[in-house]
């Protein structure tokens, strides 16, 4: 039975919790320094499991893939009125799933990396089943809907359990999660602030044990913007790493990446869903597996060469309850025996290059629309779809000239440094239901995010780990970010982060 979730939420409120590393799941309370040492089979504590204690525990016989799927759906159920992170879940077809893996881990014969796994997918990925609706009303759910994604075709192959789509804003426009169709989705850290977005729901799901993994995109930061917010890994590996069909609107910005809890869990994920599939024509050759690399990369970050840049050169104002987060995180990584050296890349802000591509792309993808399906569409994609419709062929060529540019200049500076460190973002999560942060006078989501959106023009490779939180108890992230088609340096330096305990925050105050 498919389970269409609605997506107006309630205000709800937050409750006070303290600052040790525990979470409430299922009535029961756990600890996660230890949780993934459970070996007790209790389905209540089975959501603070990460992919791997899930499928070290199948192996093992301590629990089944039915039992870790029940309790999934379970939590699905108890933080989905809270923050509004699922569109759709569909619990029967889950737990048919789950059998069917069960069986095969009966006879040790699991199928692929993530056999019996949860894993939940934004809704601009297909899947097949059902409807891919974007958060649009624009989009009709009449229709076959019988193609899987890329990615989502490789969960499938690895026995992966698909527990339900999560939501976006309408077409992943902003870095906001709330759309016209399903509403507004928000932090597991506070109710009345913003996931972020665009992959809010699937942030919001990781971080509160709705299944340990989620599938998510990232065109301007959007798999970045919202895992910092809500307290989790996320990685947007080097572009066609992960291959996309279909073809995203806004072009070679848009990338597709793991969501995860650490960053040995999204090693395994990009293995997954890396692999080859003929639809996307510009899908890199295989690389060396993700978590073979961070097998090797016993030494963590020994050696390597760090630039620490705190704000691009004075370019961006940062809180300094975030800059004081970011800045123990890279003296972490100098303990830990790499090279830092405070230093920024030349660069200007990017901004109108970025713009002229977005909203030109935007333009592009309700070309088709007619009269009545834009008057559904959320008013600032409206609004910038009028902006991209009055560029011209010379402005998109002048921005991919400065793209151009952009990359240049940041491939000179990785001959000279193997990584780069920034804040994620320069300020915490926000109210809930906007754009940008109230009194701000910011117009678009790219005024906050200023560290993000410049490695999507250039296709980099680049992480989030959170590094503590806010005086209101808020998530902070730092970025780490390496040369095109070195993503398993920045795997390697974020484990380094997890391992020496460095992103270790306290758990969600909702659920």
């Amino acid at each position: 039975m498919t389970d269409r979730i609605g997506g107006h939420m309630t205000n709800g409120g937050t409750r006070d919790h303290a600052a040790t590393d525990r979470t409430a799941t299922g009535g029961t309370t756990t600890d996660r320094t230890t949780a993934d040492r459970t070996t007790t089979g209790d389905p209540t504590r089975l959501t603070d499991l990460t992919a791997r204690a899930l499928l070290a525990g199948y192996a093992r016989g301590d629990f089944s893939p039915v039992d870790a799927t029940r309790a999934v759906l379970d939590r699905i159920a108890t933080v989905q009125p809270l923050v509004n992170a699922f569109v759709r879940v569909d619990s029967e077809a889950a737990l048919a799933q789950a059998a069917e893996s069960a069986e095969r881990w009966r006879r040790q014969e699991p199928r692929g990396l993530l056999d019996g796994v949860p894993v939940s997918v934004k809704d601009l990925f297909l899947q097949r089943g059902g409807p891919t609706l974007r958060g649009s009303r624009a989009v009709r759910p009449g229709g076959a809907w019988d193609e899987d994604a890329p990615a989502v075709a490789r969960l499938r192959e690895h026995g992966a359990v698909l527990v339900g789509k999560t939501t976006t804003p309408e077409f992943g426009w902003k870095g906001v999660t709330d759309s016209p169709l399903n509403g507004v989705t928000r932090n597991p850290y506070d109710v009345s602030r913003t996931s972020g977005g665009s992959s809010g729901g699937s942030a919001a799901a990781v971080a509160l044990g709705a299944a340990p993994l989620s599938l998510g995109t990232d065109g301007g930061g959007s798999v970045r913007i919202p895992a910092s917010f809500c307290g989790i890994f996320g990685l947007k590996p080097t572009y066609g790493r992960v291959p996309l069909y279909p073809s995203s609107p806004f072009g070679t910005l848009a990338h597709a990446g793991p969501m995860t809890r650490d960053a040995a869990d999204a090693a395994l994920l990009l293995d997954v869903i890396s692999g080859a599939d003929w639809r996307d024509w510009s899908q890199l050759a295989p690389a060396r597996p993700a978590r073979d690399t961070l097998e090797a990369g016993a030494d963590g970050v020994k050696g390597l060469r760090v630039a620490y840049s705190a704000s691009f050169g004075g370019q961006v104002a940062v809180r300094p309850e975030v800059a004081s987060a970011v800045r123990a995180a890279v003296s972490r990584l100098a303990e830990l025996g790499a090279y830092i050296e405070e230093a920024d890349p030349d660069i200007s802000d990017p901004v109108e290059a970025f713009h002229t591509l977005w909203f030109t792309g935007a333009a592009r993808l309700v070309a088709p629309f007619g009269k009545e399906q834009r008057k559904e569409l959320d008013p600032g994609l409206r609004e910038i779809v009028a902006d991209g419709e009055r560029r011209s062929a010379l402005d998109y060529l002048a921005a991919v000239d400065a793209r151009m540019e952009l990359g240049r200049r940041l491939g000179r500076f990785h001959t000279s440094y193997d990584l780069l460190v920034t804040p994620t973002l320069p300020i915490t999560a926000f109210e809930a239901g906007r754009e940008t942060p109230k009194g701000s006078g910011q117009r678009r989501w790219t005024a906050w995010t200023p560290f993000t959106y410049p490695f999507n023009l250039t296709q980099q490779p680049a992480a989030t780990v959170p590094c503590g939180v806010d005086g209101d108890g808020l998530p902070i992230g730092v970025q780490i970010v390496a040369a095109r088609h070195a993503d398993e340096l920045v795997l390697r330096a974020a484990h380094a982060l997890y391992e020496s305990g460095a992103a270790r925050i306290p758990a969600p105050a909702a659920g």
